[in-house]
């Protein structure tokens, strides 16, 4: 039998090499929703000699729990999700031309000409579509329909693809000066500190780790995960939209979650999907301010992360979501900085550290 590796729960995990490298191995993963194999497997590797228990559950998510030390711990639910968006093979045309469909949010206007990498083999691929020399000045002035669109793959490398095969973009991970660049940073960087919080957690509490599937298409495996666990309180940890680009129109305002690079991790307010505990919200604010840990308020808006689903589970779960700032969010390419990757991870286990039951012995209420 394997021996359990024992870690040191008060060290402070930081961003190196070794983390770096395991962001690499899980951004390059091709994990689209529904089919996050790949992503799983690399998940358990990583969690084998560190949780007390792993399961896979009928959905795929991996629940994974280490236990704390001492009396009255307070089971903490963290949640990051392996899926990532992309697209599925629906039919096969002459010459080796695949019809596809789109899996969770992507803009069909950032398509055209895209390199994309298909099936469990990753075969390399294109998304097609007519050059601007032929096409007519009435074409030109709307966007190119995605039923207009094919993937080609070739007429050898295509008779391996068959409906069903899931295919994502082909950006390679890289790290350009202070940022990070690669495809689905929405949620490999939630995975990554996931797995580093479970290699160091504070002894006070029970660490319920779900690594979760289809987020992009429901926050389904969410809801599943949070009713096996059963948790005290939970934190989605995810990526989320910065929106810092500058604006041509002077009369519109950028107060559109109001997130940027360079600021921290984001606290949510209020999305889509949740309205956070604001008990919660104020022991990530406060824990932030006491440890000198830079931090940013995600202003009411759309989206959502998987604190949506585990929020309204059994008689309601406790929850607030803190996201790392990405630029591009849901096209080919994500953008995010180092040092906003390393805030979140140090907030979140410092914040860790705090908890005890009187977090939650009061009562729910606004400021």
């Amino acid at each position: 039998m394997t021996k359990k590796i024992e870690l040191s729960a008060g060290q402070v995990p930081e961003i190196g090499a070794s983390q770096i490298e395991l962001l690499e191995k899980l951004c390059n993963a091709t994990g689209v929703s529904g089919d996050e194999h790949e992503v799983r497997q690399i998940v358990l590797e990583e969690i084998k000699l560190v949780a007390d228990d792993v399961k896979v559950d009928a959905l795929g998510n991996v629940l994974a729990t280490r236990f704390g030390r001492g009396e009255q711990r307070v089971r903490v639910m963290l949640a990051a999700h392996m899926d990532e968006i992309g697209f599925m093979i629906v039919k096969k045309h002459e010459d080796a031309l695949f019809e596809f469909v789109r899996v969770g949010g992507i803009d069909e206007r950032q398509l055209p000409g895209k390199p994309v990498l298909v099936g469990r083999e990753g075969l390399p691929g294109v998304i097609g579509a007519k050059p601007i020399h032929m096409t007519t000045a009435k074409e030109r002035q709307n966007k190119i329909e995605q039923s207009a669109l094919r993937i080609d793959l070739g007429p050898e490398i295509g008779e391996k693809v068959k409906p069903g095969d899931r295919a994502t973009f082909a950006t390679r991970f890289a790290i350009t000066g202070p940022s990070i660049r690669a495809k689905a940073l929405d949620d490999r960087l939630g995975v990554a500190t996931l797995i580093e919080l479970l290699k160091h957690v504070p002894a006070g509490i029970d660490l319920l780790a779900a690594f979760t599937v289809q987020e992009e298409v429901g926050l389904r495996g969410a809801r599943v995960a949070a009713y096996a666990f059963d948790p005290d309180m939970a934190v989605a940890v995810d990526a989320t939209p910065a929106y810092d680009l500058p604006h041509w129109d002077e009369d519109d305002e950028n107060d559109r979650y109001n997130t940027r690079l360079d600021a921290g991790p984001a606290i949510y307010v209020m999305d889509r999907a949740t309205i956070p505990d604001q008990r919660l919200v104020t022991w990530l604010q406060e824990t932030a301010q006491d440890a000198g840990i830079p931090c940013q308020l995600r202003q009411p808006g759309g989206g959502g992360t998987d604190a949506g689903a585990i929020h309204k589970v059994r008689g309601g779960i406790p929850s607030v979501s803190v996201s790392v700032p990405i630029r591009y969010a849901h096209t080919a390419v994500n953008l995010a900085r180092l040092d906003d990757w390393a805030n979140t991870l140090r907030l979140l286990h410092t914040a860790l550290g705090r908890i005890t039951p009187d977090l939650l012995a009061v009562e729910r209420r606004g400021r």
